[in-house]
């Protein structure tokens, strides 16, 4: 075995290496001064075929410090609209795709570091992490796992054994992160903003025949991809309005071809319900509060169709007609997915036309009245299961709550499925527990202050399992103490 490289026994099959040379620069991780294994998901592990390593090895490789034998480390390149403005040049500036592998399916899955050092598109960055960033993108996108919302996955935490200077000296940390394909909106814009249609369409090309092979025989493929990437992100970005997901920062090089949530930097849940809720310490204009969020989906949408317009039709104005109807039609898909999953929060088994605004109603019965969206779902099965009135008690004001109420009722009593079966079906889509952002607090300080990893151990566990009650858990369904006040998340690691 050689000094340089350590044998963990994946099976990497390199389809972005050995066909998109351009499209990335090879380069290698830093050293880390003294790398030691934190966490690794047990089962995701066994699913990329990581089984036998030793937790030496491990931290040697997950750190960046050491290749895995087979691996092609590399920073892909890509460019972006960060909240609406255009950088022409972004790409992985703390992030090192080592490869790609298929699991025990056959599904092809991106193995990726995030915080193992600089790379050449580091832009004046210092490539690195801290602990607190990665616990968090750990926490929550195995959350958003449990809840079955498309998602980049953790795989393992490595600390590096240095301190990284942010506000402060923190530990440093490097993430493990496995995901479908890490192509995004901003690598097609690349290519795009520098006028290479050859490269926009060997790019295309790729991604149909990794994500959407059923259009790769379409007479209209390039229109059909976009419509199958506009599919996606309105199921997505559909599933996180239905749990109180804010993504925090939707810039188009965070939006990904294949429909996963990535990049959970200033990403949170909502306690009280409110439209136009925003954790991001950058956001001053709300361009991504939680209801802009299919806006700016939509929104990053036609930037992708710009990139695919000549590949779409040769005469440019047909081009635009067809895109233009493909990203309009957002809209529809979006409603349907997010009506789908609101009927099912409130146990509705048939469908009418009026369901949507069902669903409206109750949102803006709860506006500005401090009730908690996760627990207000869970009590309304909780009142049909017991004839009780308590979810009116989490209303500073009940009367539009009230009247909501009576339409819901009279809406439920239209349809024949039993109480027992209707309270089934809403507790499979209302979760219980959610990452809650004082207990991801608590458990990112234990960490960070104290070397303290049960509380971070402790919540992913109640986590894993979201829907089902769970003995001696109660303190993670509740929303966070008055003292805890205003919440803010920040970009970076």
């Amino acid at each position: 075995m050689s000094n340089k490289e350590i044998d963990l026994g994946l099976t990497f099959d390199n389809s972005y290496f050995d066909k998109l040379e351009g499209f990335y620069v090879a380069c290698s991780g830093a050293k880390a001064p003294d790398p030691k294994l934190i966490k690794l998901n047990g089962a995701l592990a066994n699913r990329v075929g990581l089984t036998n390593a030793d937790p030496t090895s491990l931290a040697q490789v997950l750190s960046g410090t050491i290749a895995p034998s087979g691996s092609s480390p590399l920073a892909q390149v890509y460019a972006g609209h960060q909240f609406g403005g255009f950088s022409p040049q972004l790409g992985d500036g703390r992030a090192l795709l080592l490869g790609e592998v298929l699991d025990k399916d056959g599904i092809r899955l991106d193995i990726q570091l995030k915080g193992s050092g600089r790379t050449p598109f580091s832009r004046g960055g210092d490539g690195k992490a801290v602990l607190g960033a990665v616990l968090r993108e750990y926490i929550v996108s195995e959350a958003m796992f449990a809840l079955d919302i498309p998602t980049t996955r953790a795989l393992a935490v490595v600390t590096s054994g240095e301190s990284v200077m942010r506000s402060q000296y923190l530990p440093g940390a490097v993430l493990t992160r496995v995901a479908s394909s890490h192509l995004r909106v901003g690598t097609f814009q690349f290519f795009a903003s520098r006028g290479e249609n050859d490269k926009v369409k060997q790019l295309a090309d790729y991604a149909i025949a990794r994500h959407y092979p059923k259009v790769e025989e379409s007479e209209q493929r390039y229109l059909d991809f976009l419509c199958a990437v506009r599919d996606k992100q309105a199921e997505l970005v559909a599933k996180w309005l239905l749990v109180g997901f804010i993504h925090g920062v939707m810039n188009t090089d965070n939006m990904t071809i294949s429909g996963e949530t990535i990049d959970y930097g200033p990403c949170a849940f909502m306690d009280d319900y409110g439209s136009d809720t925003v954790f991001s310490s950058i956001d001053r204009d709300g361009r991504y509060s939680y209801n802009n969020q299919p806006v700016m989906a939509q929104w990053d949408l036609a930037r992708l169709a710009e990139t695919l317009l000549p590949l779409i039709h040769d005469d440019q104005d047909e081009a635009i007609a067809l895109a233009t109807t493909a990203v309009t039609g957002f809209w529809e898909v979006f409603q349907q997915h997010w009506t789908a999953g609101m009927r099912r929060k409130l146990g509705l088994s048939d469908q009418e036309e009026g369901d949507f605004a069902l669903g409206e109603q109750l949102l803006e019965s709860m506006s500005g009245e401090e009730v908690d969206f996760t627990q207000l779902f869970r009590q309304l099965a909780l009142d049909l299961q017991s004839g009780s009135h308590e979810s009116q008690k989490l209303f500073n004001n009940a009367d539009k709550f009230l009247v909501w109420k009576e339409e819901w009722e009279t809406r439920l009593a239209k349809e024949s499925l039993t109480v027992s079966k209707r309270i089934e079906m809403m507790n499979s889509a209302n979760p219980i527990y959610i990452p809650r952002n004082h207990q991801v607090e608590r458990a990112i300080e234990a960490a960070e202050m104290r070397g303290d990893y049960q509380p971070f151990e402790q919540l992913l566990a109640v986590l894993a399992t979201p829907f089902t009650l769970q003995k001696e858990a109660q303190e993670y369904a509740e929303p966070a103490p008055a003292d805890f006040g205003p919440y803010t998340t920040f970009c970076g690691t």
